[in-house]
């Protein structure tokens, strides 16, 4: 089987080995309270404190309706209690799955021209930037390139440091102390970057956690040179009724428990997956990129639409 046919129908695991008793007896109180059924059917389902008399704007956190300055602080939180299990959580969820849609999300890139300069945004912990860093170096040699072309550079950027310090310790273990990476603690929405200076922008897994989504698409479309490409990889829908019904299972009844047993820590996974169902379809996420001002935007589904590759250039 292909790699393409194999991240495309990959399964996401199997629900039939998930029969521990007494995991169950001891999780299942918690998993009647936070049962996604009862969660998104339930009409008074809101954030306590949502019945603030102020007039500033609310956005979803999760289930959850909170305002808009408090979810970063709440997001923030989020992945300052993930950051150190960060790389073993993924590989848990995923049954390691995520590794072969970072590596073909990367792939989508390539080849590069020598002299690309690149920002991965919401890349903390280096994922998809030392992917990309090791196909440049791979690139380079295929071909040959000159020493006296300018180098790539990629600038890895992410709203929390915790994650950033994750990253940074990933690529001394790595031995990938490059020249061509370097490191901003910035927020998506607002980044300290001069227009036009980049000539790939890329977001994995990051994006439904910005406060205001459209303004952190205005933000890439601001820090792209013309004729730059926007890349986002980011959970999405399930439109099979009987694969959704599995995925949801696994999602609100696995995932948490799973996020309590190995990082202990299930309110930020149960945010995860919450905020995963509350994110946009592919279509409307494309239109949003559109509406940004990118041109010639489509989409890929993986796995059955568990994840969607966005792309689009600033013409």
């Amino acid at each position: 089987m292909s790699l393409l046919q194999l991240v495309r129908h990959s399964p996401i695991g199997s629900l039939s080995n998930f029969r521990n008793v007494n995991f169950h007896k001891s999780f299942s109180k918690r998993l009647h309270v936070s049962s996604y059924n009862k969660a998104s059917n339930d009409p008074n389902f809101e954030n306590v404190n949502s019945s603030t008399t102020s007039k500033e704007k609310t956005v979803d956190f999760g289930f959850q309706t909170v305002l808009a300055s408090e979810k970063a602080e709440k997001v923030h939180q989020v992945f300052e209690n993930v950051a150190s299990k960060y790389d073993l959580m993924n590989d848990v969820m995923s049954v390691g799955i995520h590794r072969i849609w970072k590596d073909y999300f990367v792939k989508k890139m390539f080849p590069l021209p020598p002299g690309t300069s690149i920002i991965d945004v919401a890349g903390g912990t280096g994922d998809i930037a030392f992917r990309m860093l090791q196909s440049i170096e791979r690139q380079d040699k295929q071909f040959d390139v000159s020493g006296t072309q300018k180098n790539s550079s990629i600038l890895i950027s992410d709203i929390n440091q915790a994650m950033l310090d994750v990253g940074k310790e990933r690529a001394s273990k790595m031995n990938l102390q490059s020249d061509m990476l370097s490191w901003l603690c910035a927020d998506a929405q607002q980044l300290p970057l001069v227009d036009n200076s980049f000539d790939l922008y890329t977001i994995a897994f990051g994006i439904r956690n910005v406060t205001e989504i459209s303004k952190a698409l205005d933000e890439a479309y601001r820090v792209l040179r013309p004729g730059g490409r926007f890349l986002c990889l980011e959970f999405s829908h399930v439109k099979n009724p009987l694969l959704k019904q599995v995925y949801d299972t696994y999602s609100f009844q696995i995932i948490p428990p799973l996020g309590e047993v190995f990082a202990g820590d299930w309110k930020s996974y149960q945010y995860l997956v919450e905020s995963i169902r509350k994110f946009h379809t592919q279509d409307r996420f494309k239109e949003m990129i559109e509406e940004a001002g990118f041109r010639s935007v489509k989409y890929e589904n993986l796995s059955f639409g568990v994840v969607t590759i966005h792309s689009g250039y600033k013409i």
